[in-house]
């Protein structure tokens, strides 16, 4: 069956200018032409369509797509399967979203302040004691008493702020393992900076040596790597790898 440009942008919601594109660059040209000229879409080229819509969907460049879609070894059946897996992870992360803006309005509108767990959704509030002894053990008293007294002063619009900053951070960092960039690549030292001078300005002062520590325990302790993983499978180690090459390229101090 064929199909014209316009069935094409009605069926997959894709304007008719991004399918002209798409042509143009050769990332999807339609099977044939009319005789009057006009592009004929078949049924394979929609199935090519629906696997660059996936793929732009998770942050792929055009240009990625291409080199992807059109490798031999293609396989249609594992693409779909790796998509719905970061489709649902993405989905969870927007629900908690959903759910977190939900209490942030509540609370506001009732004058309230909002509990530990609704401003960090993954971790247990009746653990949160537990957490600060063990890091107390870890990492000595003087850090984290700094994040407690810096953070004990924060409002609702500066955790908003500072959660913004931090998941902007993550998704970054997700995109470029998920385009499988080595972690010391420039394009992930640059987020990872961000995060470096996230957790020295808005958390506690934090040493080159005690960053590389912080990258261990993202793999070490199953409650951070779950975390990092929600973002996307794996992510702990490729944060870990990230942060210790971001420590390695530091100016050592004489």
């Amino acid at each position: 069956m064929s199909y014209t440009v316009k069935d094409v942008a009605e069926l997959s919601g894709v304007s008719i200018r991004t399918l002209h594109h798409y042509d143009n660059i050769g990332l999807l040209a339609p099977a044939g032409k009319s005789e009057a000229g006009y592009r004929q879409y078949s049924d394979e080229d929609l199935e090519k369509l629906q696997q660059i819509l996936f793929f732009r969907e998770l942050d792929f460049a055009l240009a990625e797509i291409a080199s992807i879609i059109e490798n031999p070894d293609f396989d249609r059946r594992q693409a779909l399967i790796g998509h719905k897996t970061a489709l649902v992870r993405k989905k969870e992360r927007l629900e908690a979203m959903i759910r977190s803006c939900d209490q942030t309005i509540k609370a506001i509108e009732r004058g309230k302040n909002m509990q530990k767990k609704e401003m960090f959704d993954g971790f247990d509030e009746t653990k949160i004691e537990e957490y600060r002894k063990e890091a107390r053990e870890k990492y000595g008293k003087k850090e984290v008493d700094e994040c407690e007294a810096r953070t004990s002063k924060y409002t609702k619009g500066d955790w908003s702020e500072v959660n913004a900053l931090a998941n902007d951070i993550y998704e970054k960092i997700a995109g470029f393992m998920r385009k499988k960039i080595s972690p010391s690549a420039a394009e992930v030292q640059k987020q990872v900076a961000r995060h470096f001078s996230m957790i020295n300005e808005k958390f506690y002062t934090c040493a080159p040596e005690v960053y590389r520590g912080l990258g261990d325990l993202y793999v070490d302790d199953d409650r951070f790597a779950s975390f990092y993983d929600k973002f996307e499978n794996g992510l702990a180690k490729y944060m870990r790898e990230a942060m210790h090459a971001y420590c390695d390229a530091l100016p050592e101090k004489n």
